[in-house]
């Protein structure tokens, strides 16, 4: 019983003095022990793959990284679609080789240079497994901050939310001008041309433009190509070199497309139209360069089509009228130019217009019309033959004046109106008047009352008054009047075509004795019918 007891307490002691060994000695002579491990410690592990399963084309089953990546997957429609689609643009011809998986079984598939995606697609009977790995990450723990992976998945949902709304056309060609990725607007431009639907879009997607060079930035005007059901559609496209391929925007171009072919059609209407006017027309813009001219320009001017064309300044413009002589020969250059330079203002405000007596006997009548814009417009009209016409009839005139201004007879014509338009130079000398130099009209009640103050009383006055005046069917008549100094004169009253009428003061015929000034004129009214 002593010997047990003894056995006892020297294992009690013996475990006593090992916990205070490892207590107080161990820690002192500095030996290996457990410590308390930080975040740094963490020891890398394997990454997750992303595996999916479908059945027939519906998502079964899949891994953690595998929902995330769904869920970072841009766009609308079924999950295979959408990472399909996403497949495509890395791994050309993803589509057509997952369509023999039944047959084969199993296919492994890796992505385009420049890419570290690869695909391993299996066929388990009715299901279908596809594996995603990233090769560039195969077998690396990857330690992400939270918040940081929380702030930059915001801004990814953002940016993604302003392309899809952009109004603009974005896509993105890789080195070999294949589309690799289109926003919103894009994809439903496509499917309206193609009349396509959503489901029927594979990539990579047809292209809506023609690429443009390599590694380039440029802009340029395009159209999409009309179909039956669609309108044409026309693009300012910009292109953008962006590492291995290239980011275009093509930004809506139809309102100013209409613009300057409704622009286009108004000036060929206007050149149409004015072609077939014989007024020269000459239109400068603002910067005094010529803009728009016709053909009847050429005709009155013989300056050419290659000088016209070649849009000559104002200046210019002048100096080869000088020099083809449309210009009336200046006696003083320096003073021709400086009254070409005040027809510039003058025709900038509105006010120019002159007529030009050319040495070759032409005459041009020359009119400057300013625009709102700036603009300033010149006609050259050729008015030789409205002068010559114009001379010819005041020819006419002023020998027609001369031959009455010839007649004995006091002679004068009032207009069915009653204004006196013609008289002749006896007529003047009897009634001491002269109506040319009369300032406004004279009408026929103001002649009676010149005539009544130079003449007896008598009521061939009002007769005359009246007759001009009549609108009836009338005949001529003479009638006998006498002067304040006694003289008889005989008035003779003539109808003229168009209702004028002539009236004439001649001395009484011979054998008729004067009446005493005192006396009353007779009226002898003879009747031309009589």
């Amino acid at each position: 019983m002593l010997t047990s007891f003894f056995l006892a307490a020297v294992i009690i002691l013996s475990s006593l003095g090992a916990a205070l060994i490892a207590l107080f000695v161990l820690p002192k002579i500095g030996l290996p022990g457990p410590r308390r491990a930080s975040l740094g410690d963490v020891a890398p592990g394997p990454v997750e793959q992303a595996a999916f399963l479908f059945e027939d084309g519906t998502l079964v089953d899949a891994t953690r990284s595998a929902r995330a990546l769904l869920a970072a997957l841009p766009g609308e429609g079924s999950d295979w679609k959408r990472l399909s689609d996403h497949l495509s643009r890395s791994i050309a011809g993803f589509a057509p080789a997952l369509a023999d998986l039944p047959q084969r079984g199993e296919i492994r598939l890796a992505g385009e240079e420049g890419t570290s995606i690869a695909v391993r697609a299996e066929c388990l009977g009715d299901l279908t497994r596809l594996t995603v790995e990233d090769t560039a990450r195969e077998g690396m723990g990857v330690l992400v901050d939270g918040l940081s992976l929380r702030a930059q998945e915001d801004e990814l949902v953002g940016l993604r939310e302003c392309l899809s709304q952009a109004p603009m056309l974005i896509w993105r060609t890789d080195a070999s001008g294949t589309i690799v990725w289109a926003n919103g607007a894009y994809l439903f431009k496509v499917m309206e041309r193609d009349h396509l639907r959503e489901d029927d879009l594979t990539w990579p997607i047809p292209a809506l433009f023609p690429p443009s060079a390599p590694h380039e930035d440029a802009t340029r005007r395009l159209s999409v190509a009309a179909r039956p059901h669609m309108a044409e559609c026309w693009y300012d496209c910009h292109s953008y070199a962006s590492g291995g391929g290239t980011l275009y925007y093509a930004i809506s171009a139809n309102a100013a497309v209409r613009a300057e072919r409704t622009q286009r059609e108004f000036v060929q209407t206007l050149t149409k139209t004015f072609a077939h006017v014989p007024i020269g027309l000459a239109i400068f813009d603002r910067n005094r360069q010529l803009q728009l001219f016709n053909p009847a320009l050429l005709d009155l001017t013989n300056l050419g089509v290659e000088f016209l064309s070649a849009r000559p300044s104002l200046p210019s413009f002048l100096d080869r009228l000088r020099e083809a002589r449309v210009i009336p020969e200046p006696k003083d250059y320096s003073l021709w130019r400086q009254q070409m330079a005040e027809l510039e203002r003058a025709a900038a405000q509105g006010q120019y217009e002159d007529t030009w007596l050319l040495p070759s006997g032409l005459t041009y009548r020359v009119t400057g019309h300013p625009h709102a814009d700036g603009s300033l417009a010149f006609l050259f009209e050729d008015i030789s033959a409205e002068t010559a016409m114009t001379r010819s009839f005041r020819t006419e005139i002023q020998l027609s004046q001369a031959v009455i201004d010839a007649v004995e007879e006091a002679i004068v014509v009032f207009s069915p109106a009653g204004e006196l338009i013609m008289s002749n130079a006896a007529y003047a000398a009897l009634w001491r008047v002269d109506p040319a130099a009369t300032l406004g009209s004279v009408r026929i009640p103001d002649a009676v009352r010149h005539w009544q103050t130079l003449a007896l009383p008598n009521p061939l006055w009002g007769e005359i008054r009246d007759f001009v005046g009549d609108i009836h069917e009338r005949a001529d008549w003479t009638a006998d009047c006498t002067m304040a100094d006694g003289r008889r004169l005989e008035c003779r009253v003539v109808p003229l075509q168009g209702g004028a009428t002539l009236i004439g003061f001649s001395s009484a015929l011979a054998g008729r004795p004067p009446l005493p000034p005192t006396g009353q004129g007779t009226a002898d009214r003879k009747s031309a019918a009589a």
